[in-house]
């Protein structure tokens, strides 16, 4: 989530090429995730707006995005699905998000945590910018278990997926670093994609209240 002239540019158009696909193989989770999400929604990293066909039409989605080569398509997506885009400003990403204390209800995440620089420093932010009982929602891909045919891939491929998608690294563990974020209560349930990217096949989906 750099915005890189070259590969923020890539990303933007491998995202969006990769849209149908990601619908067919992530959208039942998301559609269960995202059932009853309030009129206004955080969403941190939506890149071209893969999750707003999952939105009420009408919903007023906040979307942290400093990669500025995915505004564009993003904010076509947002008119074709009736989603109220309001971007915010400034480059510092989902670490420094420009809202108050305590301020929303929902906050989204999908496929975001591998990129950022900072993971735990993310979910403090969210944490911070939720109320209390608000809710963070998430669907990443995760590290593999040891000694799992997963785990091999993921190790070999490392170095040239970090670096063609800006920074994603596929052997992070998202899940501990939600459970040491200091929410509430913490709920995950771990699943496999069937899908041909085998190293980020090992997902969880969670939900994290402050």
């Amino acid at each position: 989530m750099t915005g890189n002239p070259v590969r923020g540019r890539l990303n933007a158009g491998v995202l969006r090429a990769l849209d149908g696909y990601a619908h067919r193989v992530l959208g039942e989770h998301k559609r269960r995730m995202f059932a009853d999400l309030p009129q206004t929604v955080v969403e941190i990293g939506p890149g071209t707006g893969a999750n707003l066909r999952y939105y009420r039409p009408g919903t007023r989605l906040v979307a942290v995005e400093p990669n500025p080569y995915m505004h564009k398509v993003l904010k076509s997506t947002a008119e074709r699905d009736r989603i109220a885009l309001d971007l915010l400003p400034g480059a510092g990403g989902a670490e420094s998000i420009d809202l108050p204390d305590a301020s929303v209800d929902a906050v989204v995440s999908t496929l975001v945590l591998c990129t950022v620089p900072d993971p735990a420093a993310v979910l403090r932010e969210v944490r911070r910018v939720l109320r209390p009982g608000g809710r963070l929602l998430l669907l990443e891909h995760v590290r593999a278990e040891e000694r799992s045919g997963h785990a091999v891939v993921q190790r070999l491929v490392a170095r040239p997926w970090r670096w063609f998608f800006e920074g994603c690294d596929v052997g992070r563990d998202i899940e501990g670093m939600l459970r040491d974020a200091g929410f509430a209560t913490v709920r995950v349930d771990r699943h496999r994609a069937r899908s041909v990217l085998v190293p980020i096949n090992p997902q969880i989906v969670g939900v994290a209240v402050r």
